[in-house]
């Protein structure tokens, strides 16, 4: 045992060392959290809040004054009727989602300390004035500018200052409240998280959404798994999985109970495609862009040309159309099926989905549920 003395001058230098910021709990939750972003829209779609445990809204924006607002008069109307839906679950989460592809103004509104305070006293005033739990910032993606917005390699720093200042205001807030405040992020892996500065950021997180889809698409030389939980059998050289992802992460420290993973309620379409192993990974022509899950179930593709395939190596499915020579990969019910086992099976936080207006009558979303309240599945 140490002596009373010593021990009093070690708690007396932890105390002294200890860091300035509460780091939000890592464990895993009992159940895996189901989160789902909302896009802004005309009407509130008709959703069951008893199947989801937090609610993105997609998206507030960042002005060229470095200031976070609605990008139109439809989002306050959209995100008090997203508040509302805690009458029906007091569980329930809503947060606003900061940017999205191609949203711009981030790596200015980053750069300086004013320009960082402008930030967060503008989101802050957002989620006082509706109320919600916290603020998940999808700038997509620091020091890439790929979407045509911004960049500097300053932005890895400076991302970690705003981070910084965001978490800062929100502890402040909830000892008035008391309540706890969610800050995240939505990342994706390898050369789009050059900008993210992990082991510094982490602990400011709750979590971290994992874009662990749109692997293939008009910008890829070839068709393949938009969200391939694995690497493909047949995949040559370079490519992208789900797994691929979370090991990234979970290598640069950050812990597997922060971490989402990735769904899409829509597939990317491929035209004019090589006929070769059904159209998976072969040369296209046309990028028919995207697709929800509710037209392909509306539409009956399968029952109108369409061939579902389904690769076991990736655990990814697709649909084949020999006659038109379309491709279409997409989540279907067993690809979420296999992702969610995932998730329980290397106690992630939980899954993410884009976006929920996708889904047909909740179809997805009751799978997803379906399969975290199933008997643990064993195996690798």
């Amino acid at each position: 045992m140490f002596p009373k003395r010593l021990l009093l001058c070690l708690l007396l230098l932890g105390c002294m060392t200890a860091p300035a910021l509460a780091e939000p709990a890592v464990q895993a939750a009992a159940r895996p959290r189901v989160v789902g972003y909302v896009a802004n829209g005309e009407q509130l779609p008709d959703i069951d809040p008893r199947k989801l445990d937090v609610i993105n809204f997609a998206f507030t924006v960042v002005g060229p004054d470095h200031r976070v607002r609605f990008p139109d008069a439809l989002g306050p109307r959209t995100v008090d009727g997203l508040v509302a839906l805690r009458k029906r679950n007091p569980d329930l989460k809503v947060v606003l989602s900061i940017g999205g592809w191609g949203a711009g103004h981030f790596s200015e509104a980053a750069a300086t300390p004013a320009a960082r305070q402008a930030f967060t006293d503008s989101a802050m005033a957002l989620l006082r004035r509706h109320d919600v739990d916290g603020l998940d910032v999808d700038w997509e993606y620091p020091t890439v500018g790929d979407a045509g917005i911004s960049a500097s390699p300053a932005d890895r720093d400076n991302f970690t200052a705003l981070l910084k200042s965001l978490r800062q205001a929100l502890e402040a807030q909830g000892k008035v409240t008391q309540r706890h405040y969610l800050l995240t992020i939505a990342a994706a892996e390898g050369r789009f998280a050059a900008g993210l500065d992990l082991p510094r950021i982490a602990p400011l997180l709750d979590w971290i959404n994992l874009m662990t889809y749109d692997f293939y698409g008009s910008a890829t030389p070839t068709t393949g798994h938009s969200g391939a939980l694995y690497p493909s059998a047949q995949r040559r050289g370079e490519g992208r999985s789900a797994d691929e992802a979370v090991r990234y992460f979970t290598q640069a420290g950050v812990p597997a109970a922060k971490l989402h993973l990735g769904m899409a309620f829509y597939g990317r379409r491929f035209g004019d495609v090589q006929a070769d192993q059904h159209g998976l990974l072969q040369r296209y022509a046309s990028d028919g862009g995207f697709i929800s899950y509710r037209r392909i179930v509306d539409e009956r593709l399968t029952e109108h040309g369409f061939e579902r395939h389904w690769d076991d190596s990736a655990q990814a499915a697709w649909l084949w159309n020999p006659s038109t020579a379309q491709m279409i990969s997409y989540d279907d019910p067993q690809a979420l099926r296999a992702k969610v086992a995932y998730v329980r099976r290397h106690g992630l936080g939980g899954v993410m989905f884009w976006e929920y207006r996708e889904d047909h009558d909740e179809d997805l979303l009751d799978v997803v549920g379906e399969a975290l309240d199933a008997p643990m599945e064993t195996g690798s």
